[in-house]
């Protein structure tokens, strides 16, 4: 059999090893867009901050994957699929067969259409390339501003403000990271970023980028200027599609999949940023490795089936661990409180009928597991919910 895993990113090369592993007479492509090698791209961060290098990022060497047998095809960007001749078609015209056919084009920084945003000095942050390029823009100092205050946003800030930059984030909600954190965590995590230079513009919204031959400030919607000579766009992403849509697969705001990751051809699966299942797009790497799991298994003739989990997000920022999981922005829901200022530690669990339904934990995040259960099981705490926000230690001594 033929597999041809379309993207190299962390889900397309969990897929293709698995695939070599549990098929060993396939013969198993990895295309890739970018010339590198797979590599972390969680780890951009720490490349951009100067505590990494190119080579430690590196995943998947080629020996390795030469010695599971996978055809590693960097520098290979799709342009089509002609899926009646079961073939992807590549940018060079190059045709390459399958019997089945995974796309794992991930997704796209999105940038703003506002004036300026083309303009040398500005830059997006979702791969190596996008790094290199603020590295470079880096090198002769000065002043930045990051447009966004999501998790890449603060990473491209804390990254560049390492790097000895003035920077300056714009984020059009009140605090940062609004999906994982709720506005007290926010303003801890806001605290700590700015004891190390980072300013900040809550809420506020980029009307502009000015400058003739490149970028020389931020415009914002209330008159005020920034003066920058690097912008980054990290405002989100947008899922990948292109080559599923013109090649007639139905997609929504993504490909659409079944629970075994399978287009509606069943030729082709999808996985990752770039696939919806029953609905859901999903936007962090541990999913996306589940679900390169399940196709592989899919393909291989075993019963697999993906089941999304409650919403969780584990993350550290600037060395601040942060984890939030289900809904933690029911405004009905009953709330429990727990901070340390001192300790910079925060915790806020709210409840619904008995049981909880969301959780932010801010600074020390060892009991996250604990709480992840809870939210997943449904279980009820009414019998130790005093003692809840303590930790499953002292759940235990109430129970």
């Amino acid at each position: 059999m033929r597999v041809l895993v379309i993207g190299a990113g962390p889900a397309g090369a969990r897929c293709a090893v698995r695939l070599a592993e549990r098929m060993p007479e396939a013969r198993v492509t990895l295309a890739g867009a970018e010339a590198a090698l797979p590599y972390d791209r969680v780890a951009l961060s720490k490349l951009l901050a100067g505590d990494a290098t190119i080579e430690s990022l590196i995943t998947h060497p080629l020996p390795m994957l030469r010695s599971l047998g996978i055809h590693y095809r960097p520098a290979t960007p799709i342009a089509a699929l002609d899926r009646a001749a079961g073939e992807a078609v590549t940018a060079r015209c190059e045709r390459l067969a399958y019997d089945r056919l995974v796309l794992a084009t991930g997704s796209t920084a999105i940038r703003l259409p506002f004036p300026g945003a083309t303009l040398p000095g500005v830059v997006l942050y979702r791969d190596m390339d996008d790094v290199r390029a603020m590295l470079r823009a880096a090198r002769s100092g000065g002043r930045a501003v990051v447009i966004g205050g999501g998790l890449l946003g603060l990473e491209a800030a804390v990254g560049l403000a390492a790097r000895g930059l003035r920077v300056t984030v714009v984020h059009a909600v009140g605090w940062p990271m609004e999906r994982q954190l709720d506005p007290a965590a926010g303003a801890l995590l806001t605290s700590r970023l700015g004891m190390r230079g980072i300013r900040f513009a809550m809420p506020a919204s980029t009307t502009a980028i000015e400058g003739e031959d490149r970028a020389r400030a931020v415009l914002l919607a209330d008159g005020t200027r920034i003066p920058a000579e690097l912008v980054v766009m990290a405002v989100g992403i947008r899922p990948n599609i292109a080559l599923a849509r013109e090649s007639g697969l139905p997609t929504a705001r993504a490909i659409t999949v079944d629970d075994a990751m399978r287009t509606a051809d069943p030729a082709v699966y999808a996985i990752g940023e770039c696939a919806e299942h029953d609905g859901r797009c999903i936007g962090l790497v541990a999913p996306a490795l589940e679900q390169a799991e399940v196709a592989a298994r899919a393909i291989a003739g075993e019963a697999a089936a993906w089941a999304p989990r409650a919403d969780a997000a584990a993350l550290k920022v600037s060395g601040t661990a942060v984890w939030s999981a289900g809904d933690i922005a029911d405004a009905e829901a009953e709330c429990i409180t727990l901070r340390d200022e001192a300790e910079e530690r925060y915790r806020r669990l709210l409840l619904r009928d008995g049981r909880l339904i969301g959780a932010v934990l801010y600074g020390d995040t060892a009991d996250a597991g604990f709480y992840l259960d809870l939210i997943t099981t449904r279980r009820s705490v009414a019998g130790f919910r005093s003692a809840l926000a303590l930790g499953p230690a002292f759940v235990r001594e109430a129970a």
